[in-house]
This record gives C-alpha cells, sequence and structure tokens, in this order.
C-alpha cells in the first residue's frame, strides 16, 4: 500500500522537483539554510527570508558565520525565532566547516545542536542526494488516516524504516515521495481535511462525511 499511495499522489499531483533552489546558492548550503530556517515556521517565511540573505549577499554558509548577528537579525526575521535560529545557523556552519562534504552522514548531523532527526534528513536527501526518506508531521497524518499506522505520534525511525522497506532504494522517488505526502496535506489531508474532494477517501479509515 505504501509504495500504491506514492503512485496515487505522482499521479494526480505530477513532478514536484524539490527542493526549489534559487540558484545564487551552493545547493548544500541553500538546503541547510532553508532546514534550519523553515523549523517551526511556513516556507513561505522562510522564501521571504532566502530572498533578504540573497540581497545582502549572505549566499553561504561561510557568509552567515562572517555576518554579525545583529544584520542577520533583520535578514532572517521573516522566519520567526530569530534569535534561536541565528545561534543554529553559525553551530551548523561552525561544524560542516571543520569537514569534508564527504564525511558529513546523519550521526554528525545529529550532533550539531539544534539539528534534528527532520532537519538532517531533509538536508541529506536534498543537500546531499544520500538516499534517506524525511518524515515529518504531514506523513504522520497521512499515514495515521488511511490506516497505515495505528498511532499519529509513532517514532520518526519507526515511521521512516517502515517507509523504506516498503518503496525502491531509488532517491528520485524518496525525494519526490516526501515532496507529494506535502503538497497533498497542503491541498486536502489538512488539519480540517477536505474528504470530500479527495481522490484517496476510498482508502482513508478517517474520512469525514
Amino acid at each position: 500500500m505504501i509504495y500504491n499511495l506514492y503512485k496515487q499522489l505522482s499521479s494526480a499531483y505530477g513532478k514536484q522537483n524539490w527542493w526549489p533552489l534559487s540558484g545564487y546558492m551552493n545547493k548544500f548550503d541553500e538546503v541547510s539554510i532553508g532546514a534550519i530556517l523553515t523549523q517551526n515556521t511556513s516556507w513561505k517565511n522562510v522564501e521571504k527570508a532566502l530572498e533578504n540573505l540573497i540581497n545582502a549577499k549572505v549566499l553561504s554558509l561561510e557568509d552567515i558565520l562572517n555576518t554579525d548577528k545583529d544584520t542577520l537579525k533583520t535578514l532572517i526575521k521573516p522566519a520567526g525565532f530569530y534569535n534561536l535560529k541565528i545561534k543554529r545557523l553559525k553551530e551548523f556552519a561552525k561544524a560542516v566547516s571543520k569537514v569534508r562534504k564527504e564525511e558529513i552522514d546523519r550521526d554528525f548531523l545529529l550532533s550539531i545542536k539544534g539539528i534534528g532527526r527532520e532537519t538532517a534528513d531533509t538536508i541529506l536527501i536534498y543537500g546531499l542526494d544520500k538516499t534517506t526518506f524525511v518524515v515529518d508531521a504531514y506523513t504522520k497524518r497521512l499515514f495515521y488516516r488511511l490506516g497505515i499506522i495505528n498511532y499519529e505520534k509513532i517514532d520518526y525511525d519507526e515511521l521512516k524504516t517502515l517507509i523504506e522497506n516498503n518503496i525502491p532504494k531509488n532517491l528520485e522517488i524518496y525525494k519526490e515521495y516526501h515532496a507529494l505526502i506535502v503538497e497533498h496535506c497542503k491541498n486536502l489531508c489538512k488539519k480540517k481535511p477536505l474528504c470530500d474532494k479527495c481522490f484517496l477517501k476510498d482508502w482513508c479509515y478517517n474520512k469525514q462525511n
């Protein structure tokens, strides 16, 4: 069912082509900065913050390190929690500056303060093209409502393993599947779902009439 769900979503929404890169930054740097900025906020707010950084010529993790906190505060303010995020960005930039990209793996990322499992996996798959699946609140919501999992508060790695064991180990599928889940939950499987419009309603254990 898990792989079949991917096919259904892909057929409905088409290619998502994440990560939405600006073209002004190195891919790893932009994905890393974006993944940290998007913690506890919407992507629209992150886009505003990234645009500010680009306009100010803060185009890399090295630039983040070399930019004073007051300037960064103004630039990333749209993303919210700016004091905390400045600290996390600078700690991240400092940590990765000490290693080669080939040495960056999940354990290394998780050892950096402020980098949790979702952020780490996002950086690995979209920034470094590593085949690792990203789980988020949307994934848990959709899989619970479809009856694939029995409880929405399932452990992150438990759900990640379940998904990875039931789909081909393919980087493109991993990238697209996560993006498709996000798209579906933004459009239809919202907190207050639009079940009457959903093409998955016949599968859904929790549909609302």
